[in-house]
C-alpha cells in the first residue's frame, strides 16, 4: 500500500507550503480584504488544490526511492536481477506501456510498489523480503499486479481527484471561516484571527472527511491492479501471491507514510474501513475466484 499514503502525505505538505508562501506573499490577504468574491476564491483554490496534487504526482518517483532507500537496477548484475528487470520488460510490453525502472529496496517486509507521472515514466520497486518469502510465479504476480496500476493510469487519477478534492475543501473552509469571522466575531473590514483560526480547522475537517473519497478510489484500483495481474501472470498465480500476502501482512514494519504504497493492506473494521487503501485481502481474493 505505500502508493497512496506516500502521495497524500506529499501533497499536503506541496498544499501547506503553497497557502503559507501565499499568505507571506499578501496574495491570499488581498483577495479578500472586502469580503470574499468567489470568483477569485475558487481559482485561487484550484491553483492551490491542483497544484499540490500536481506536484506530488511530478516527484513521486523521486519522494519514492529516497523514501524506502530503493536502488535502481541500471545494468543488472546477478540472476535474480536479471529475472526482475526481464518480467518487468515482458509484462510492459504486454500491457502496452513504456519500460519501467526497476528497483530493490531493503526491508523485510513482503512488499512492492509502483509510482510515476505517467504510463510511460514509472517505477517499479520490490522488496527483499518479498523475493526471500516468494516463488518466481508468485512474485511475477505481484509484479504484474504493479505493472497494471501504471498501464490503468491510477497514479494520473488519483491526482486528479485529490486536486478537485483539495480544490473544494480549500474552497469551502475559506468561505466557513469569512462566515464565523463576521456573524459571530462580528468583524466588519478584511479578516480578523477568527478568519485565520477557523479556515484552518475546517481545512483539517474537511480533508478528512474528503479523505473517504480518495480512500474509495484507492480501494477500486486494487480490484482493477489484481484483475490486470491474473491477465498477464495468470489467475492462479495471483491467487497465490495474495494468499501468501495474507501470512505476511503482520509481520511488516513499513515506514507509516508509506504504509499505503504497496500491494497488500492492513486487515481493520468499523469506520476504519472508510480510510482503508486496500481492500482486505479476503475480498480480494474473493473477487478473482468469482472472475471480477
Amino acid at each position: 500500500m505505500k502508493r497512496i499514503v506516500l502521495f497524500l502525505a506529499t501533497n499536503i505538505a506541496i498544499v501547506l507550503v503553497l497557502s503559507l508562501t501565499l499568505q507571506l506573499l499578501g496574495v491570499e490577504p488581498y483577495l479578500n480584504e472586502q469580503g470574499l468574491n468567489l470568483g477569485p476564491l475558487l481559482i485561487f483554490a484550484a491553483v492551490m488544490g491542483m497544484g499540490g496534487s500536481l506536484i506530488s504526482l511530478a516527484i513521486s518517483k523521486w519522494t519514492a526511492k529516497r523514501m524506502v532507500g530503493a536502488r535502481v537496477i541500471e545494468h543488472p548484475a546477478t540472476p535474480t536481477e536479471i529475472w526482475l528487470v526481464e518480467t518487468v520488460r515482458r509484462q510492459a510490453q504486454a500491457a502496452g506501456i513504456g519500460m519501467p525502472e526497476v528497483a530493490l529496496y531493503d526491508a523485510p517486509d513482503v512488499n512492492a510498489f509502483a509510482t510515476g507521472m505517467s504510463r510511460n515514466n514509472a517505477l517499479v520497486a520490490v522488496s527483499t523480503g518479498l523475493l526471500q518469502h516468494m516463488s518466481r510465479e508468485e512474485a511475477e504476480a505481484v509484479l504484474a499486479h504493479e505493472v497494471s496500476h501504471v498501464a490503468n493510469g491510477d497514479m494520473v487519477t488519483l491526482a486528479l481527484i485529490q486536486g478537485v478534492v483539495n480544490t473544494f475543501v480549500i474552497f469551502l473552509s475559506r468561505i466557513i471561516g469569512q462566515i464565523v469571522d463576521r456573524v459571530v466575531f462580528k468583524t466588519e473590514r478584511g479578516q480578523g484571527p477568527a478568519f485565520f483560526v477557523t479556515s484552518i480547522v475546517a481545512q483539517l475537517v474537511l480533508g478528512a472527511l474528503a479523505s473517504i473519497i480518495v480512500m474509495w478510489f484507492s480501494r477500486q484500483r486494487e480490484f482493477r491492479a489484481d484483475a490486470g495481474g491474473a491477465q498477464l501472470a495468470g489467475r492462479p498465480a495471483m491467487i497465490a501471491a495474495l494468499e501468501k500476502l495474507k501470512l505476511s501482512t503482520g509481520q511488516a514494519h513499513l515506514p507509516e507514510k508509506m504504509a499505503a504504497f504497496g500491494i497488500s493492506g492492513g486487515q481493520v473494521s468499523g469506520l476504519k474501513r472508510l480510510l482503508m487503501t486496500h481492500p482486505p485481502l479476503d475480498e480480494r481474493i474473493a473477487a478473482l475466484k468469482r472472475g471480477l
